[in-house]
């Protein structure tokens, strides 16, 4: 038994199929169906059952993959240490980001890493949960998080980096976007709103802004990205209300600022006892503008 298997069952169970997990590793499926019996021999368990459509895990096995998530994780990050103790910043960092956090900074601060450190791979995990964020803190899948609020029960060391600004958007030719005047929530009360998945943080935090001004204005689509609904906007669906830094490149004139300013903070959880990979990280966010784009970060008045 060995970290390998651990990752070809783990492999198996995320695609719900051995061919297709095989193509993913890059073996043959003979391959890894032997190293899957083999592991399942060795544990004297089943951990998939086989189906003629592909394969679904067991209890035993979801019990089983629950730890080697864990253990890989730990094989990962010792070899991290390793290499960066060298002098090397290699292996994987991973993150989680909550839903339009980051989508101007996250991509310079990718690609600076990525000139500057190739052998070190990000893998972001995008509008999780707070229950997912939870999950995967607790089984030491993170290794940092960039969200407005720290999860209940998480240990992260936490590094504030500022405000993230927002900001509606209005569809072309609105009447508003003429003289670029900040907006009240309470201007948009007759507007359709494009909104977003029900239950997700960005949803629940328009859901709070509406309530709080005593609004409940017609809902004429939802969307699951902020780019969606902002094209949506555009193309005259209705109003929403977004993350300035969040807004599409192309977008930015139907961007309308508010009053009185909304901002919600920008942090960054730091697992404890972090490697260099994650203190590079941090350094490279915290050099970053998180204010929003510099056009609304000083909204302008009536």
């Amino acid at each position: 038994m060995n970290l390998r298997q651990y990752e070809y069952a783990l492999a198996v169970a995320d695609e719900g199929s051995m061919t297709a997990a095989a193509e993913r590793l890059g073996v043959t499926q003979p391959s890894l169906s032997q190293q899957v019996g083999a592991l399942e021999k060795h544990l004297g368990v089943q951990l998939f059952t086989r189906t003629p459509s592909g394969v679904s895990v067991t209890v035993a096995g979801r019990a089983f993959l629950a730890e080697a998530k864990i253990a890989t994780t730990a094989s990962r990050r010792a070899i991290a240490a390793a290499r960066a103790a060298d002098g090397e910043l290699a292996g994987e960092l991973i993150m989680a980001v909550h839903m339009g956090l980051g989508a101007r900074q996250l991509p310079q601060v990718l690609g600076e890493l990525r000139s500057r450190h190739p052998k070190l791979q990000v893998t972001l995990h995008e509008e999780p949960d707070p229950a997912d964020i939870e999950r995967l803190v607790r089984q030491g899948t993170l290794d940092m998080i960039l969200v407005h609020n720290i999860p209940a029960g998480c240990t992260f060391d936490t590094h504030p980096l500022g405000e993230e600004a927002y900001v509606a958007v209005l569809p072309k030719g609105h009447p508003f976007l003429s003289d670029g005047a900040a907006l009240r929530l309470e201007d948009l009360a007759s507007e359709g709103w494009v909104r977003f998945r029900r239950g997700s943080l960005l949803d629940d935090y328009l859901a709070r802004l509406l309530g709080d001004a005593g609004l409940s204005p017609h809902t004429v689509a939802r969307a699951s990205q902020i780019s969606t609904a902002v094209r949506l906007v555009a193309q005259g669906l209705g109003v929403t209300v977004v993350p300035a830094s969040a807004i599409p490149e192309g977008f930015e004139e139907l961007a309308c600022p508010l009053l009185p300013s909304l901002a919600e903070p920008v942090l960054v959880g730091v697992r404890r006892n972090p490697g260099s990979a994650e203190m590079v990280m941090l350094d490279h966010l915290s050099r970053q503008n998180w204010c929003g784009t510099d056009l609304f970060c000083q909204p302008a008045t009536h």
